[in-house]
C-alpha cells in the first residue's frame, strides 16, 4: 500500500533519549517478582521503586534530586511481610504513596520532604480487605483520598483512606484474576480487563457493569486497557498466534474495534501510558528494550505510529512523570523512568523546536494536583471535573496545602473538622512560598554579583 502524502502531525519527529550516567539512579536492587505491574511511580518530588527484600516486601523512595550510586544501607519503605506488588503515588499530594503486597494489605504512608532518613515500617493507614494478594493500585483523579485496588480475589474495593475504611465492594461482577484496572479523566467510570477474556466499563458507585466486551483479543494471554480522550478505550492484548496488537474501541459500538493493529511477536505485556495533552500513546513492554509511542486522532485509522526509542537494555518496568513535573523550556513531552536489574534510567521523550519559548501547542492546561471534590462527597454521588493547571511559568508546587489528614482517632468517624485545619494551614503555607520565593530571588541576585566581582 503506497501511502500519497505524509500526515501532518507536530509529534511526527518525537525522539526519546537516555539521560547521562550521573544522572541515573544506581545499585539498586529491583524487584525479581513476576508480576505485570510499573514497578515504579514518580512525580516532581520522588522515585520510588519496588526492591528486592529478604522476609516481607518492601520499596524505595528517592528524591528526584539523589541521583547517582545509592548506598546498599539507604532506608526503604518496608512494613509489608510480603512482596510489594504495585505503588503509585497520589495525584493530590506528593508526599503520599500506596503500596499492595501479597500480604492482602494496601498501606498508605506518607514521605518526608527531603526522602527518608530512617527505614519505614508504620504505614499511616493499613487496609484490609482482600483475602488474596493486590496487584493493582489506582488513586482516583479528581476526588480526594480515593483509592482503587483489585486482587487476585476478583475484587475491585473503593477505599475512602481518610477513614480507612472500603467504601464500595465489586465482588461479584468478575469470575478470574484481573489484569488492569483504571479511571477515566474525571473518575466517574471503571474500567477493567479480565482473566476471563472480558473488558468492562463500570459504575463504580454501584459496581455495575455499564458495556463489556468479550474477547477484545483472541489470545489467551494479559490485556490491559486504558481510556483515551472522548470516552475511547486503547487495549493492548495478543492474537492467537501470540503476536502482540493495540486496538481501539468504541464502547458505544463494541462490536468492531475502531482499529486493530498487529506489532510483533514478542512475549511480554505492553503497558499503555496515555497522554490526554497530547493524544500520545506510549507502549512500553516488561523485558523489552523499546518504547513504541502513537498518536491517537479522529480520523482513520485513528492510531498513527509515530516512533521507536531502543536501547541495549531491556526494561523490568517503567515510571511515568506527570505533565507538572516535566521540563516545559526543554520541549520535553513526557519523561520515563525506567527499571533495568540494578539501576533506574530516565528516559526523555523531546519535540525538536528551534525556538526557546514557551510552546503553547504542546502544552494545553493540563490537570494539576488539586482534588475537585472531597472522598465524602464523590461516594455520595458528585463528580468532579479536573482541575487544571498552565504550564507557562513552570509548575510551582503548593499541594502541601491540601494536607493528607488522617488520625487514628478519625478512623471510621467523621473527618469535618479536617476542613477547619486546612483554612489556616494554606495562609502558612502561602507565606512559606512568598519565603522561599525571596530566598531564591537573593540567591539569584548573590550569584549574579559573585559573577561581576570575579570579571572586574
Amino acid at each position: 500500500m503506497s501511502r500519497k502524502v505524509v500526515r501532518t502531525s507536530k509529534f511526527r519527529h518525537v525522539f526519546g533519549q537516555a539521560v547521562k550516567a550521573d544522572q541515573c539512579y544506581d545499585d539498586i536492587r529491583i524487584s525479581q517478582m513476576t508480576w505485570d505491574s510499573n514497578f515504579c511511580s514518580v512525580n516532581p518530588k520522588f522515585v520510588a521503586m519496588i526492591v528486592d527484600a529478604s522476609g516481607g516486601g518492601a520499596f524505595m523512595v528517592l528524591p528526584l534530586t539523589k541521583t547517582g550510586r545509592i548506598d546498599m544501607s539507604y532506608p526503604t519503605v518496608c512494613g509489608h511481610t510480603g512482596p510489594v506488588l504495585d505503588i503509585e503515588f497520589c495525584p493530590h499530594n506528593d508526599n503520599i504513596i500506596a503500596s499492595g503486597s501479597e500480604d492482602c494489605s494496601v498501606m498508605i504512608w506518607e514521605i518526608p520532604d527531603g526522602g527518608l532518613t530512617t527505614s519505614l515500617t508504620e504505614p499511616v493507614v493499613k487496609l484490609d480487605g482482600h483475602s488474596k494478594r493486590v496487584g493493582i493500585l489506582s488513586w482516583h483523579p479528581t476526588a480526594h483520598n480515593v483509592l482503587m485496588s483489585a486482587g487476585c480475589d476478583n475484587v475491585v474495593i473503593l477505599w475512602n483512606v481518610a477513614r480507612g475504611e472500603a467504601a464500595v465492594r465489586i465482588d461479584s461482577v468478575h469470575t478470574d484474576l484481573i489484569y488492569s484496572a483504571c479511571w477515566n479523566r474525571d473518575g466517574s467510570r471503571i474500567l477493567t480487563a479480565c482473566k476471563d477474556k472480558t473488558m468492562r466499563v463500570l459504575d463504580p458507585r454501584k459496581g455495575t457493569v455499564l458495556f463489556e466486551r468479550e474477547k477484545p483479543h483472541e489470545g489467551s494471554r494479559p490485556i490491559r486497557a486504558v481510556f483515551v480522550n472522548d470516552g475511547k478505550i486503547l487495549t493492548t492484548g495478543f492474537s492467537r498466534m501470540s503476536e502482540r496488537q493495540v486496538a481501539l474501541w468504541d464502547p458505544k459500538n463494541f462490536g468492531e474495534p475502531l482499529t486493530l493493529q498487529e506489532l510483533d511477536t514478542s512475549s511480554g505485556v505492553l503497558l499503555p501510558f496515555f497522554d490526554p495533552d497530547t493524544g500520545v500513546v506510549y507502549l512500553c513492554g516488561k523485558g523489552d528494550s523499546s518504547i513504541r509511542y502513537f498518536e491517537v486522532t479522529e480520523e482513520a485509522p485513528y492510531v498513527h505510529y509515530l516512533s521507536m526509542y531502543s536501547s541495549k537494555e531491556s526494561q523490568k518496568g517503567m515510571g511515568y512523570m506527570p505533565k507538572r513535573g516535566l521540563e516545559v523550556n526543554k520541549c520535553e513531552i513526557a519523561r520515563f523512568y525506567k527499571l533495568h536489574e540494578r539501576k533506574c534510567e530516565p528516559v526523555v521523550m523531546t519535540v525538536p523546536r528551534k525556538s526557546d519559548l514557551f510552546q503553547e501547542d504542546l502544552y494545553p492546561d493540563t490537570i494539576g494536583p488539586e482534588p475537585s471534590v472531597e472522598a465524602d462527597e464523590w461516594f455520595e454521588g458528585k463528580d468532579g471535573q479536573p482541575i487544571l493547571i498552565s504550564l507557562k511559568d513552570g509548575f510551582v508546587a503548593t499541594t502541601k496545602a491540601k494536607e493528607f489528614k488522617v488520625h487514628k482517632s478519625l478512623m471510621k468517624t467523621t473527618t469535618t473538622s479536617a476542613g477547619n485545619q486546612q483554612d489556616s494551614s494554606g495562609e502558612v503555607q502561602s507565606l512559606k512560598k512568598e519565603v522561599n520565593d525571596l530566598k531564591a530571588a537573593i540567591e539569584v541576585l548573590t550569584k549574579r554579583v559573585s559573577e561581576l566581582e570575579s570579571k572586574h
